[in-house]
This record gives C-alpha cells, sequence and structure tokens, in this order.
C-alpha cells in the first residue's frame, strides 16, 4: 500500500492522521503544503480539494481523516475497540 499524507503545518487533524498511521502500523510519505510544495502547485493539481489532511493511497484520492479511518476499519488494520 503507497500512502502520501498531504498535510499543513499547525494542522490538528493532520496530527490525528499521523497517530493513526502510527496505530495501524503502516508507512506513509508525508507530503506538507507549504513546506515541501507550494498552495498553488497543491491546488493545481487537486483543485476540488479544500480541506486537509488529504490522502492518496495506491494512486487514489482517499479524502480526509474521516474517510481514512472507514477505509482502515473497513480493512481491518484498526479496530474500533480500545486495547
Amino acid at each position: 500500500m503507497e500512502i502520501t499524507a498531504y498535510t499543513l503545518p499547525g494542522c490538528s487533524h493532520c496530527g490525528h492522521l499521523k497517530e493513526l498511521f502510527k496505530r495501524a502500523n503502516v508507512d506513509y510519505a508525508e507530503v506538507s503544503v507549504t513546506n515541501d510544495m507550494t498552495t498553488e502547485d497543491f491546488n493545481n493539481k487537486y483543485p476540488m480539494i479544500k480541506v486537509f489532511p488529504f490522502v492518496v493511497i495506491d494512486d487514489k484520492a482517499v479524502g480526509g481523516l474521516v474517510e481514512v479511518i472507514k477505509l482502515f476499519l473497513s480493512e481491518g488494520l484498526i479496530s474500533s475497540t480500545r486495547s
């Protein structure tokens, strides 16, 4: 699974996403919009996306934090119970 997470510095949802990846024990590439690429470049690549984080898995746009949680739950990468 190839995961790219587009994030913004100081974004709390982006921090939660990184914790989710850690919990699921998956590797990912982080692209910090403003640090690693310009906002203009991001908007040109993904003109319809206005929220962060934004995740692409295996070249398919997944969405934000909630969509990734739902996908990881359905794939069994995380569970909804606390351990």
